[in-house]
C-alpha cells in the first residue's frame, strides 16, 4: 500500500444545499476520506459546508446535517461544488456564487462535479476559460454562461485553478486525478482499488462510451451480442462469427446490424477494440504489442495503423501526450 510524504493536511470543502445531488456530494468525499484511511495519515481534513443551517435535503429525498454553515466555513485549499437542481434555483444559485466570488482567489483549487458548474460559472469565474459538464446540460450551460468556452464531450477538464467534471462518477475520476497530483499515482491506485472504480480515467474520454451507445441502440437478440462483445475483444469477432452467436444468416445479420447501430459490425468491433485500447495505454504501462494482443489485433503494426487511422495519432504519441508521468 502507497505511502505518501507526510505534510500538513489539506483543508477539502464540500458544498451542500437543498436538492443537491447526493452521489456528486459523496464520491468525491469519499476519494479524500479513502485516502486518509489508506495511508494511515490525515492527507486531507475534509468539511461538509451547509448552504443552509438547518437540515439539507438532497434530490434524492435523503437528509442531512453539514458540518458548518457558509459563513462559518474559513479557507480551503480546495473547494467541491456537487450538482443538482437545487444549484440551478435562483436564491441558491445566488448564495453560491456570492461565496465563491471571495473565497476564490484564497483557495487552491475550485472543483465542480456535473452540475456544480452553475454556481462557479455564476461567479464569472469560468469566463474565458474552458469546462464540462453533464452532456445533458452542456447545452443549457453554454446558453446560460456564453463566456465559458463548453467542452460536452470530456470526462473532465483542468484549468488551473478550476477543474471541471461531467455526471456523477466523473467527480471520483477528477478527485482520484487531483489525489495523485498531490501523494503520487501508487496512493491514487490503491485508493481507485479500494473503492471498486477505475484508475485515471483519462479526462479527454467520451462521457459517453462506446459500450454503453451501442447497449441503448440494441434490441432482441442484438441487445444480449452488445452485452456481450466488450468482454470477448480478443476473440474471433468475424460478421460469420458474431451472425452464429445471434442466431442469424451473415448477409441477413449484417444488414440488420448496420439498420440498428449505424454502421457495419467490423467498424463497431474496431471502435470497441480501441477504445479498450486507448484506455489500457494510459493505465497499464505494458508494452503496445500486449495490448494490441489483448485487444484482439493479430499485430502491433495493424494496431498502429488502426490507431493512428482513428485518432490521427500513432499510439506511442499518444501515451507520451497524456499519460501523466
Amino acid at each position: 500500500m502507497a505511502k505518501p510524504v507526510a505534510s500538513d493536511p489539506k483543508r477539502i470543502g464540500f458544498l451542500a444545499f437543498d436538492g443537491v445531488t447526493l452521489l456528486d456530494l459523496v464520491g468525491p468525499f469519499e476519494v479524500f476520506a479513502t485516502a486518509n484511511q489508506l495511508s494511515g495519515e490525515a492527507l486531507y481534513q475534509t468539511c461538509l459546508i451547509g448552504e443552509v443551517r438547518r437540515p439539507i435535503r438532497a434530490d434524492s429525498g435523503f437528509s442531512f446535517h453539514a458540518q458548518l454553515p457558509l459563513d462559518e466555513a474559513g479557507s480551503f485549499d480546495t473547494i467541491v461544488i456537487p450538482g443538482g437542481p437545487g444549484l440551478r434555483v435562483k436564491e441558491t444559485n445566488a448564495t453560491v456564487a456570492a461565496w465563491l466570488k471571495v473565497h476564490a482567489p484564497e483557495t487552491r483549487r475550485i472543483v465542480s462535479v456535473c452540475t456544480g458548474l452553475y454556481g462557479v460559472a455564476a461567479a464569472g469565474l469560468l469566463d474565458g476559460r474552458t469546462a464540462t459538464t453533464h452532456w445533458n446540460h452542456a447545452e443549457d450551460a453554454a446558453r446560460r454562461f456564453p463566456k465559458v468556452r463548453m467542452d460536452a464531450a470530456r470526462l473532465y477538464h483542468e484549468d488551473p485553478p478550476f477543474f471541471t467534471s461531467a455526471g456523477i462518477t466523473a467527480g471520483i475520476d477528477l478527485c482520484l486525478a487531483l489525489v495523485e497530483q498531490d501523494h503520487g499515482s501508487a496512493l491514487a491506485l490503491d485508493v481507485a482499488r479500494e473503492m471498486v472504480v477505475y484508475l485515471k480515467r483519462p479526462g479527454d474520454q467520451l462521457q459517453y462510451s462506446e459500450p454503453l451507445r451501442f447497449q441503448v441502440r440494441s434490441i432482441g437478440r442484438l441487445q444480449r451480442l452488445a452485452d456481450w462483445i466488450p468482454g470477448h475483444l480478443p476473440e474471433n469477432l468475424s460478421v460469420a462469427s458474431l451472425a452464429a452467436r445471434a442466431g442469424m444468416g451473415a448477409r441477413h445479420f449484417a444488414r440488420v446490424f448496420r439498420d440498428t447501430f449505424g454502421e457495419t459490425p467490423a467498424r463497431y468491433v474496431e471502435t470497441l477494440r480501441l477504445e479498450q485500447a486507448r484506455e489500457r495505454l494510459l493505465q497499464s504501462g505494458r508494452s503496445i504489442e500486449s495490448i494490441a494482443d489483448s485487444v484482439g489485433y493479430r499485430s502491433a503494426d495493424v494496431f498502429r495503423r488502426a490507431f493512428e487511422r482513428r485518432y490521427g495519432v500513432s499510439p506511442a504519441h499518444y501515451v507520451r501526450t497524456f499519460a501523466r508521468r
